[in-house]
């Protein structure tokens, strides 16, 4: 869903008037007039062709597409959801998503609202995924998803602040350069850490922070406030568990109900699985596809198999033959960068994609879910976090439930191979974010943690490729270090739930970035456990339910007993597709070394292609070698789309310089 948020502010109108393609877009006022919300042009096309209605007592309801045509190649923006406006007057409430408010609850708490701050309770009981964004008596506030899977950006251009969903919009209103921090900091593995996770790829443009909203004054100033606790993992396995059960069925129910027919990734997995099984549980007209494994002992193709048979008769299944799967984890054929995040985001995206060499997969599946009828694909991102084993866990739990924690870290410290001491420091350690962050800035270059090493800190140990050049690491450890000077705040004041956040955030991003990129199929793509919803019941459990010694995943497992079969939730073995990943090097290698010859990372010193040729043509055996080399090709996608440098979004006529921006 393509959106600006503009303040109630008269430079609001003047930007709306300098820039051509933004007085096409469809205007939502606010009371004063002024432009409130501006919906693209893309948006507009595939509502003109899904149907639109109109509601009673002031009420807007802008459809997206549901069953009926479906829109065509670049008309898919759309798919992310339906606008919803509600209130008349000063107040004015607009939903964005896939979501079931009500609209006599949403009006009624618009005329008891005292202030801004008085709509928590809105954005604590909506279900699914949405942007809420009020005008409140010349005020705006605005906010995402605590996952980031549907997030808010903002940029500073002619004196105020203007947000958007997605940066590319923003950056292309002010023909904002490219920051070669961002970049150099997309290089780390295995993923890029907080604060730096949240950095746009393009200056000036910044995103807000998980868990606060967004105001923007009349005055066209902006700041952020805080709205979202974790809960306190306080509830019993039995209570928690049925919020999760509930928050899921709703999640799936809010999406059916507003696009109709599903489809879904039956991996074999614990978490897809579930998901597919909430869908049969509900009803809801789903099709599920299983991609084929390559190796013919990968157990999680025995498991699909046996989920798919219990399936009822509202939802379908579909295998995926070989040949579909080996596009998994490829580089690419023939040109290792013909297939760039350009050609996937006709608008420029958030710039390098997080699952770029699965995009000929998510591909053929979009088009293939959209010819079956599907209008909104689920995933079950999240549910590692959610509900797996996190390792500052322990260190949390030994300081709410230290009885209970002693055997547990005990155990954990067999299997691992921890020394006692180590262990013993690591769950004594008290040292702070910025502290963190420091450590993490003189270990970039260092050799990757090893099984045996015990980490119990805010961070992870995040490392740059053997190719970066001492220029790129320099500007990341310069990035950390900044961050811990200005005392960055972590996420959460525990370490475990930062770390739940940090790494919920990293899924919100890769689901965001792939249902901008599969829009232009017709369809959404969104990942039910990183609902707001699902998220707090999850986190609501007691630590010590929530990772018992010799369970997997047993709030997840409590959760959907009586939904998904007993014998698949008593499962133990797990799937891995190192042959996809291997089969893919070896297609790809060859064009990968041709990369190297015109390296844009090279060019602009962030790695140092010989070094990179090396690397790929005697690989490492190291595990993260393969990590390393996904994210180094998706920066280098990136750079050679056509949108590094955005065009101005007019296309053509004035825009409003970045040097503007106070």
């Amino acid at each position: 869903m393509d959106f600006l948020i503009l303040p109630d502010h008269p430079a609001a109108q003047d930007i709306v008037a300098r820039t051509p393609a933004l007085a096409a877009a469809e205007v939502i006022p606010h009371a004063s007039g002024r432009p409130w919300l501006l919906l693209r042009p893309l948006w507009a096309a595939a509502d003109e062709k899904a149907g639109g209605e109109a509601g009673g007592r002031g009420d807007m309801e802008r459809p997206g597409p549901g069953p009926g045509p479906r829109p065509g190649p670049g008309t898919g923006e759309g798919a992310g959801g339906r606008v919803r406006v509600f209130g008349s007057g000063a107040r004015r409430l607009a939903v964005l998503g896939h979501t079931r408010p009500s609209a006599e609850r949403l009006q009624h708490l618009l005329d008891q609202a005292g202030s801004l701050s008085a709509l928590d309770h809105a954005a604590r009981s909506s279900a699914g995924c949405c942007h809420l964004v009020a005008s409140f008596d010349g005020r705006v506030r605005a906010q995402g998803t605590l996952s980031t899977a549907r997030q808010l950006f903002t940029v500073r251009v002619a004196g105020v602040t203007v947000a958007a969903g997605s940066p590319a919009p923003l950056a292309a209103l002010t023909a904002a350069p490219c920051d070669e921090t961002a970049l150099a900091c997309r290089l780390l593995t295995p993923y890029v850490p907080w604060p730096l996770a949240s950095r746009s790829v393009w200056r000036g443009v910044r995103a807000v922070t998980p868990g606060h909203w967004l105001e923007l004054a009349p005055d066209g100033t902006a700041r952020e406030r805080r709205w979202w606790q974790r809960p306190a993992p306080e509830v019993p396995l039995s209570q928690a568990a049925t919020a999760v059960r509930d928050a899921l069925r709703e999640a799936v129910r809010v999406r059916a109900g507003a696009v109709g027919t599903l489809s879904a990734d039956l991996s074999g997995g614990l978490d897809s699985t579930s998901l597919c099984f909430v869908a049969d549980d509900v009803a809801a007209t789903t099709h599920t596809y299983h991609a084929v494994p390559l190796d013919p002992r990968n157990p999680d193709h025995r498991w699909a198999r046996r989920a798919a048979a219990r399936f009822g008769p509202t939802v379908h299944h579909t295998d995926l033959p070989h040949d579909h799967s080996a596009r998994l984890f490829g580089l690419a054929t023939g040109d290792p960068l013909a297939d760039t995040a350009g050609a996937d985001e006709p608008d420029g995206g958030e710039g390098p994609l997080n699952w770029r060499w699965g995009g000929p997969h998510l591909r053929a599946l979009s088009r293939t879910a959209a010819e079956a009828g599907s209008r909104l694909h689920l995933m079950g991102l999240g549910g590692d976090e959610l509900f797996g084993p996190l390792p500052n866990g322990l260190w949390a739990m030994l300081r709410t439930e230290p009885r209970a924690a002693l055997p547990q870290i005990r155990r954990r410290q067999l299997l691992n191979r921890w020394s006692l001491p180590a262990t013993v420091r690591g769950l004594a350690d008290r040292s702070d974010f910025p502290e963190a962050l420091r450590g993490l800035a003189g270990r970039l270059t260092g050799p990757p943690p090893q099984r045996w090493q015990v980490g119990f800190g805010w961070t992870g140990e995040s490392r740059m490729p053997a190719w970066s050049t001492p220029e790129a690491v320099d500007l990341v450890r310069g990035a950390l270090l900044a961050e811990a000077r200005a005392g960055t705040p972590p996420l959460d004041g525990d370490r475990f739930g930062h770390q739940v956040l940090e790494f919920l955030a990293v899924e919100g991003t890769t689901i965001r970035q792939t249902a901008r990129a599969m829009a232009r199929y017709g369809i959404a793509w969104e990942a039910p456990f990183l609902d707001d919803r699902v998220i707090e019941a999850a986190l609501s459990v007691r630590l010590s339910e929530r990772m018992p010694s010799g369970r997997f995943k047993p709030l997840l497992t409590a959760a959907m007993r009586g939904v998904v079969p007993q014998e698949i939730l008593e499962r133990t073995d797990k799937g891995e597709f190192s042959a996809e990943l291997y089969e893919g090097l070896a297609r790809g290698k060859e064009a990968a070394v041709e990369m190297c010859a015109r390296l844009r990372l090279g060019a602009r010193g962030l790695a140092d292609p010989d070094v990179l040729r090396t690397a790929l043509l005697s690989p490492s055996d190291e595990g993260r070698y393969a990590a390393h080399l996904e994210s180094t090709v998706a920066v280098e996608a990136w750079l050679r789309s056509p949108h590094t440098d955005p065009a101005p979004l007019a296309g053509s006529g004035p825009t409003i310089p970045l040097k503007e921006a106070s």
